[in-house]
């Protein structure tokens, strides 16, 4: 298959797989052991790889969200975790959740081999992608189904940052892209409900959208067809095994 169609092909699952474990049940429990509600959990495990930043940084990975909101839960939720210890728990979750929804999928350690292969050709310049770099470059499990699992968060990350980019870049602010995607969703990040959305902006999304399937089809162009199909065909059982 061509490059972009597997792009096109697999980054709309991977983008709603990746998350799925942000408020699992099991995620929940690990945070609230650690003192931490599931909103601080996904604040600081998100963003905590990137270090013991300040709110600014951490919105600049993120964007999308209302910077006040990211600055409250950022710096509460840092008086009770370290930010790394943060993020290293959230990979922990990730793994865990793997283990225990995708044991006895098959396929996966040709999954993991051709994500290993993209996230590798991601890292090679990850320049503008710093959640990305610093997520993919924390350690991830060798069980092959938890390994699966972090690999979709890590994939996940690699075009969320490049569709960041994207968003900036087709001059258009993540407030509204955000309103664009996700109108339901506006207080939850911390927005009111009080900007309209224009056809400006659902083309200037329109815009951005294909912007992204440009800069990440060259990433995902490192695999041959062997391991494309590998990575299509794991994506598509991942989802399955997860009712997604």
């Amino acid at each position: 298959m061509e490059t972009r169609d597997l792009v096109q092909r697999v980054c709309p699952p991977i983008a709603s797989m990746g998350s799925m474990f942000y408020f699992d049940p099991g995620t929940l429990a690990r945070g609230k052991e650690a003192g931490l509600d599931g909103f601080r959990l996904y604040v600081l495990g998100r963003g905590g790889v990137l270090g013991d930043v300040e709110p600014t940084v951490v919105h600049s990975a993120f964007g999308y969200f209302n910077p006040g909101l990211v600055a409250k839960i950022w710096n509460s939720a840092r008086e009770t975790m370290a930010p790394r210890d943060g993020g290293r728990l959230y990979m922990e979750c990730a793994g865990a959740f793997g283990a225990s929804k995708l044991d006895g999928v098959e396929g996966l350690d040709a999954f993991n081999a051709a994500a290993d292969k993209v996230i590798d050709a991601g890292l090679a310049d990850s320049s503008a992608q710093a959640l990305f770099a610093a997520i993919a470059s924390e350690p991830r499990g060798d069980d092959p189904a938890a390994r699966a699992f972090q690999n979709v968060a890590v994939l996940r990350e690699l075009r969320g940052s490049l569709h960041l980019v994207a968003i900036v870049a087709s001059g258009l602010s993540t407030e509204m892209a955000h309103r664009v995607r996700r109108p339901d969703d506006v207080e939850m990040f911390g927005w009111s409900n009080d900007s309209e959305v224009t056809d400006e902006h659902r083309a200037k999304w329109e815009t951005a959208e294909a912007l992204t399937d440009d800069l990440v089809t060259p990433i995902y162009a490192v695999l041959d067809q062997a391991e494309a199909q590998a990575l299509a065909d794991g994506v598509a059982a991942i989802a399955a095994a997860l009712g997604a």
